[in-house]
């Protein structure tokens, strides 16, 4: 398991190496990765500003992992999360799930995509160009994709 929260950015294939090094038991690596979009409302995003309490915010991300590896059987994962000023078209969060089947490395993959959408401890500002700024609420259907998990 790894969990991150980091203002660099990342590299998708060398995480997948990394956690895949060694294993011959995962049939299935399922990557999704996030970017910061260049349209909020249809306003032109100069900036997404991303802040977190440090310490709680990975403790958090490192429950959700957890949950995420118990309960669709994961052979490994990392969750990696980007703070601070980004850009439209930067890359603003990693997800990858391992499992012996597609099925599960998927579902976890979405599953933690629901949770890091809804609940997860960020604060994000949209900065636009017209110099106008909104901090950002979790969305109601952000908050119902979760839900559904809770059924399962």
């Amino acid at each position: 398991m790894t969990v991150r929260v980091q203002s660099e950015p990342f590299d998708v294939g060398a995480e997948v190496a990394a956690l895949t090094a060694g294993r011959e038991d995962a049939g299935g690596v399922v990557t999704f990765t996030g970017f910061v979009r260049g349209q909020a409302d249809g306003r032109d995003l100069a900036v997404l500003t991303l802040e977190h309490y440090p310490g709680m915010t990975e403790r958090e991300l490192e429950r959700i992992d957890d949950e995420a590896r118990a309960r669709f059987d994961l052979l490994g994962s990392t969750v990696i999360h980007r703070i601070g000023a980004l850009s439209p078209g930067e890359p603003i969060v990693l997800v990858v799930t391992a499992a012996a089947h597609r099925r599960a490395a998927f579902e976890a993959a979405e599953f933690l995509m629901d949770y890091l959408k809804s609940r997860a401890p960020f604060w994000k500002k949209e900065s636009f160009r017209d110099g106008s700024e909104r901090w950002v609420d979790a969305r109601d259907c952000d908050s119902a994709a979760l839900e559904r998990w809770q059924s399962r």
